[in-house]
């Protein structure tokens, strides 16, 4: 898998998981939804993404986006 794949499937499982605690557990787990939305929307701009950096480190192979 390359690490774009992996990048959206954790930003993917991370937005549903903080919607599912808010709707359950307490509405401030939004704002962890809007950092991921955040970051997301701030490495379509700038090309860098951390989690990207550290797959990149632990050898995983880059696709064309990072």
């Amino acid at each position: 898998m390359s690490i774009e794949r992996i990048v959206f499937a954790v930003a993917g499982a991370f937005v549903l998981i903080s919607a599912i605690l808010a709707a359950t557990v307490s509405p401030l787990w939004l704002w962890f939804t809007g950092f991921v939305g955040l970051n997301l929307l701030q490495s379509a701009f700038t090309g860098f993404c951390p989690l990207a950096v550290i797959l990149k480190k632990l050898g995983k192979e880059p696709g064309p986006a990072f």
